[in-house]
């Protein structure tokens, strides 16, 4: 197979103002937050890693500057593209200073990261976020004295708050480059001089470089050096000789030095108020309970019933049925349709409201439809995503994703799916190996339904019933880990090991789910209902042109005899292939309208969730993981999706299962 596709180098358009100040810090600390209070721009903030995928550029004008937005990193040595990337705007930009965004709660992890950016020798800010979690579990920071001791400025924001902001921004004014330099093993710093002497110029310390080469993966060297390159080699030759000279891994030893500096300044700098010990208990145990095999289990299948009560039962139920059936059907529609029965251009008036109407189809599925369901399971999935459940549902999942090739950091592209498969699949970068990539890209392609067609789900079965909800999501997990298990001993490599933070559990502010909601309800309306509407034109000039009848004929013998559905779903697949919610609505107004029987409905809907992704999530996998093994994934979904589809109509009519 061939590579992922080339990742561009960090190119930020609108970023010439000098100087830049850059954010980084570890995963899930607020740095998408902190630039929001700085920039005033919208990005989606959530209690869990992984949300920012690349680098956002934007200005703030009370600083003068341009603020950029990386990607978290989770050590000093990148493990991911996307950490490889934070790395790559620190070397290639024009870094005037960098405000490291922190943990309060976590000032060993948060320190240690702060020590790496001192190396760096660049002009810097501390902040520690999160300080309303870090009081209350106790922590009493003395930023006057951590100041003091690192030499640069330090303070403490709530950023989901906008607490600390002036004061933040009064830090930034005078950013400063520590006076610390910390002393590592005599042989450690000789070899870092020796390396930082080959390196090129970068607007970091090449002592700072030169140590992350020497704590880490050596296939770093080739990204700054180019593969096969005399001064690579030499690198390696540096490495190498210094690793034989001592007795433990250069990067404990790196790794020590940092943390004894670290050790002694919480020391000195924090202490502990005892008596607010009761609610980091009930945390504990409720982490137990949420990470445990079979308490995660039923906690996993509570949230399950919910969202299906919510957006199946409840939206797409009742409020749908109102919407399509009172506002559009009784209110809108008719008047629309009896003032252009005069009108004296048949084929216009056929085009605005005809069986394939830009109005009666185009306009009535996207706005009556989808869209009530969609901003329900937004609703709920932006509320799930801010109460920190998604890390404890990474703890859980890891051991069963072991057996697929991946761990648990790969629930978050997996998660992200079901909000846009289009996104997820440029969020598998931040997964570590090109194997587990395209793993999840195909486990993605082949059967996570997006947040529109996730809704229609849910509101089919609201219809059928729960228990064949649980039927459905079962042979559709056991599908994707089959697969997944294929696809893990065909492709060549190990597993990495599994490690993560688990954020607090916190009460979502209703601001910011109603925040979400509303950008991503816009983005729907913006970005998907033009698909709705070119699907129906493609539709309406394929009826009037006889093509539609003659695809209908074609593959009658796969849709009618294989899979045993009316010939009119037909037309939902072809429609699928533009977007996979237009399918899905196509097929739940078929089986409002008694089109479907529950069976059908059952068999349809499994067709339709494994079917070839959208237009759009289409090109994003082929560009992010290259045309041989992007277009290979597409035609597997798509022969998969009919063959299963055939086999799970054969096997529930042999058994006469009936819902």
């Amino acid at each position: 197979m061939e590579k992922d596709a080339k990742k561009e180098p960090v190119s930020l358009p609108g970023a010439a103002l000098n100087p830049r100040l850059v954010l980084v810090g570890h995963p899930n600390v607020g740095k998408s937050k902190i630039f929001t209070m700085l920039t005033g721009e919208y990005v989606i903030v959530s209690n869990y890693p992984g949300t920012t995928i690349e680098v956002r550029c934007g200005q703030t004008a009370e600083l003068d500057c341009c603020v950029l937005d990386t990607p978290g990193l989770a050590g000093v040595v990148p493990r991911s593209e996307e950490e490889r990337v934070t790395l790559q705007t620190l070397l290639t930009q024009d870094v005037g200073a960098v405000l490291q965004v922190g943990d309060a709660q976590n000032l060993p992890r948060t320190l240690l990261l702060t020590m790496a950016l001192i190396d760096a020798d660049v002009p810097m800010v501390l902040d520690l976020n999160i300080a309303d979690e870090a009081e209350k579990k106790g922590y009493v920071i003395d930023t006057a004295r951590l100041s003091k001791s690192l030499g640069i400025p330090v303070v403490l924001t709530v950023a989901t708050q906008g607490k600390g902001r002036r004061e933040l921004i009064d830090a930034l004014r005078k950013p400063a480059r520590s006076p610390l330099r910390i002393s590592y093993d005599p042989r450690v710093e000789e070899s870092a001089s020796e390396i930082a002497a080959l390196l090129p110029r970068y607007p970091v310390s090449g002592r700072a470089v030169a140590l992350t080469l020497l704590s880490g993966d050596l296939s770093l060297v080739d990204d700054l050096l180019g593969k096969g390159t005399p001064e690579s080699r030499a690198v390696r030759d540096i490495v190498g000789r210094t690793q034989a000279r001592v007795l433990e891994p250069l990067s404990r030893i790196i790794l020590e030095a940092r943390m004894a500096l670290v050790e002694r300044l919480i020391r000195e700098c924090v202490t502990h108020q005892a008596g607010k010990g009761f609610r980091s208990r009930f945390a504990r145990e409720l982490d137990r309970f949420s990470t445990h095999p079979l308490g995660g289990a039923l906690l996993m299948l509570g949230i399950l019933y919910v969202i299906y009560a919510f957006v199946g039962v409840f939206t797409a139920g009742m409020v749908v049925d109102f919407v399509q059936e009172v506002v559009f059907g009784q209110w809108l529609l008719p008047p629309i349709v009896e003032s252009l029965a005069r009108f004296p251009y048949p084929l216009v008036r056929d085009f605005l409201v005809g069986p394939y109407g830009q109005i009666t189809m185009g306009i009535t599925y996207s706005i009556a439809i989808v869209f009530p369901t969609v901003t329900a399971f937004y609703i709920v999935f932006s509320f799930l995503e801010d109460t920190g459940y998604l890390p404890r549902l990474e703890v859980m999942i890891n051991r069963l994703f072991a057996l697929i090739g991946l761990n648990g950091k790969a629930i978050i592209p997996i998660v992200l799916g079901f909000g846009c498969g289009t996104m997820a699949a440029v969020v598998t970068r931040i997964l570590e190996t090109r194997r587990e990539r395209i793993i999840a890209t195909l486990i993605l392609a082949l059967g996570i339904p997006c947040a529109p067609q996730m809704g229609l789900i849910l509101g089919m079965f609201a219809r059928i019933g729960f228990m064949a909800l649980l039927l459905f999501v079962a042979l559709l997990a056991l599908q994707l880990m089959a697969t997944g298990w294929l696809a893990s001993k065909l492709l060549p490599g190990q597993t990495p090991a599994f490690i993560t933070e688990l954020p607090p559990y916190r009460l979502p502010e209703l601001r910011n789910v109603a925040g979400k909601t509303a950008y991503r309800s816009y983005w729907f309306v913006r970005e998907v209902i033009p698909w709705f509407l070119l699907g129906t034109a493609l539709l309406f000039v394929a009826d009037r042109a006889g093509g539609l009848d003659e695809l209908k004929r074609l593959l009658n013998p796969v849709v009618t005899g294989f899979l045993n559905l009316p010939s009119l779903t037909t037309e939902g697949f072809i429609l699928g292939v533009l977007r996979r919610e237009y399918v899905a609505a196509f097929f739940f107004d078929m089986y409002g309208r008694g089109l479907l029987d529950n069976l059908q409905a059952f068999v349809a809907t499994m067709v339709m969730t494994l079917f070839v992704p959208c237009v759009s999530n289409t090109f994003v996998i082929i560009k992010e993981r290259g045309v041989l093994v992007g277009t290979g994934i597409i035609v597997f979904v798509f022969v998969y999706a009919i063959a299963a589809g055939g086999v799970l109509n054969a096997v529930l009519r042999t058994l006469h299962v009936t819902f």
